[in-house]
């Protein structure tokens, strides 16, 4: 996000938002990918991160604040919703899960 001039907190956002979603990759997901998109005409940084974990069967419950089906704090999912300028999840029980994240500059 440097090279589309954004601010510090903006950046900040969007990083943390990523490394909580890549956790959850991790830790949940048995591992993750991620593919960074910039584009430079819409000021965007798209980032999808991919698992091949178990997925997600109840998609508002993970949303929650204070839910976890882990040992968390149960803010990750919902929290990165809220840092980021765009979220989008796509999840299938048995198949995986995909974050789409973006952040403007």
């Amino acid at each position: 996000m440097d090279a589309l001039g954004a601010k510090v907190i903006r950046k900040t956002r969007l990083v943390t938002a990523v490394s909580e979603i890549f956790r959850n990759g991790l830790i949940y997901g048995g591992g993750a990918l991620v593919l960074i998109h910039c584009h430079n005409a819409t000021r965007t940084v798209w980032i999808d991160c991919c698992d091949d974990g178990p997925g997600i069967e109840d998609m508002a419950l993970a949303l929650s604040d204070g839910y976890t089906s882990g040992s968390g704090l149960g803010r990750g999912l919902g929290g990165a919703k809220r840092l980021a300028d765009a979220f989008e999840v796509l999840s299938e029980p048995g198949i995986g899960t995909q974050v789409r994240l973006a952040g403007r500059a």
